[in-house]
């Protein structure tokens, strides 16, 4: 078991992101206050440069040795894969406050944006948390700050019930993710994660015989930890609240929704199942079930894409169906053999970050389609090669990147994802996988189609880029590209982090 780090600059190091952003809240709070009504429109300008300033800065902060990274009583882990993970989400919230700027009810609102801001260092705590408590501090603080984001628009019908449906499910399924986690802290008596790793394989080695009786509130307790990240990772059957969740919210705060509140999420579950479960009996439980989600999400997901109008719910239902591939890599990560350390781990680090910058490039269009015609519907997108080529230039570059079509870089993160599964001997899910982005491919082309084919009345009518749009779609869709075409020394890095994790 890691030995905990009382190095207070060690620690320092650790949470200077957080640390930065809460300074970045503090600060818009004041601008927001003492300046004029004409220039609160700048606050996006600045908390887009604040964030990205703070991801380099996490980038360029030195990680520990491997046997010194716990930091903070045993509470976090200073390692590569948090960093990347909370470069991530840090990235997502910049490209947010971008998008955000010309929204209306939003733009000049220095509320939302820190809100945003906390809702971004609950993610970064999420993203290296290794104690049941800071698990579950983190996050909530990340939850309740998306709750407020989604029913942000308090005189808008429609997002004060995406905000109260999400706090009524979130609060449900927290409920049973923290009755889990007290189960889990009630058998073992240790809340450290590593400690209860080391725990769990004395009391249930893989080779002994099973004790179905002792193993029973652990299994328990498995099963309502996933019931809680299911939630947050809107897989299936935990998914219900996101179609109208991402329908009725503003769309800039569902651009968040969908990206950092996933990319956090995955980076804590990989991290409890590898650190707490991995290694005992209860370790072909949880890939089992992990598995089954991974299929139930990618096909109910596709299927219930098909027949969508709304461009944002046929992007909820997209977005649970890329939950189910990302599941396949947590699978494997449980499944693989010792010959590809990290690998499982690496894939869904790698297909996260595709994730975040295709869904907020997607995103971006959408609210500029939206601002400019009032219409989220896709039959309305007609010509819109022909309104604003770079608009349709951009959703196409996402929608290849989700489909999995190459030069777009989803079709390498499928690609190691599906690599990660064959050779952890999953190869049916990889199968599965492969038949359901064929589906996939068919909702997504049509609306390509759309925009390049169809003919529309408005074709003459211009839709004007703004210069902090022309950044978050210059940024994003450039990612997704470059990503595409260079990806070997990316994933090699997120390889590099996966194996440290597996040293304890």
């Amino acid at each position: 078991m890691l030995i905990p780090n009382t190095d207070l600059a060690a620690s320092v190091f650790a949470i200077l992101p957080e640390i930065l952003l809460t300074l970045l809240a503090v600060g818009i709070i004041f601008y927001d206050i003492f300046s004029p009504e004409s220039r609160r429109k700048q606050t996006g300008y600045l908390v887009a440069g604040g964030m990205a300033v703070i991801a380099v800065i996490t980038f360029l902060i030195p990680v520990p040795e491997a046997g010194q990274q716990l930091v903070l009583g045993g509470t976090l882990r200073h390692d590569l894969l948090a960093a990347i993970f909370k470069i991530m989400v840090i990235m997502a919230g910049a490209i947010t406050a971008l998008i955000a700027m010309d929204s209306p009810n939003l733009g000049r609102r220095g509320e939302f944006y820190t809100v945003m801001i906390v809702a971004t260092i609950g993610g970064c705590f999420m993203a290296s948390a290794a104690d049941l408590i800071m698990v579950f501090l983190s996050l909530e603080t990340l939850s309740i700050s998306l709750y407020i984001l989604s029913g942000f628009l308090r005189g808008n019908a429609r997002s004060s019930e995406a905000g109260m449906k999400y706090f009524l499910f979130g609060a449900f399924t927290s409920a049973i993710m923290l009755y889990g986690l007290s189960l889990l802290y009630g058998f073992t008596r240790q809340s450290n994660l590593y400690a209860i790793g080391s725990t769990l394989k004395a009391l249930f080695p893989v080779d002994a015989p099973v004790n179905a009786s002792a193993a029973l509130p652990i299994l328990l307790s498995l099963v309502m930890i996933i019931v809680g990240f299911g939630f947050k990772i809107s897989a299936v059957p935990f998914h219900f609240w996101t179609p109208d969740v991402y329908e009725g919210s503003p769309s800039p705060a569902t651009a968040f929704i969908s990206t950092a509140s996933k990319a956090a999420s995955f980076a804590l579950l990989t991290r409890v199942m590898i650190i707490a479960f991995q290694g005992a009996q209860p370790t072909q439980v949880w890939v089992q079930l992990i598995a089954a989600l991974a299929v139930v999400s990618m096909t109910l997901g596709n299927l219930l894409a098909l027949p969508q109008r709304n461009i944002k719910r046929l992007l909820a239902y997209s977005s649970i169906a890329q939950a189910g591939y990302a599941l396949i890599g947590v699978a494997a990560i449980g499944a693989q053999s010792g010959s590809a350390p990290g690998s499982g781990v690496a894939a869904v680090t790698f297909y996260m970050f595709i994730y975040v910058l295709t869904n907020l490039a997607g995103f971006g269009v959408i609210v500029l389609f939206t601002n400019a015609t009032g219409s989220e519907n896709i039959a309305d997108m007609a010509g819109l090669s022909r309104r604003s080529f770079p608009l349709a230039l951009a959703m196409t570059v996402a929608l290849l990147s989700l489909a999995g079509i190459p030069p777009a870089a989803g079709f390498i993160g499928k690609f190691f994802l599906f690599k990660a599964a064959v050779d952890s001997n999953l190869v049916w899910l990889a199968v599965i996988g492969v038949l359901n982005s064929i589906i996939a491919l068919y909702y997504y082309l049509v609306i390509v189609k759309v925009m390049f084919v169809d003919r529309s009345e408005d074709e003459e009518k211009a839709i004007a880029i703004g210069i902090p749009y022309r950044w978050a779609l210059v940024l994003s869709c450039g990612g997704v590209v470059f990503l595409g075409i260079i990806a070997t020394p990316i994933f090699d890095l997120a390889q590099n982090a996966a194996r440290a994790l597996f040293t304890s």
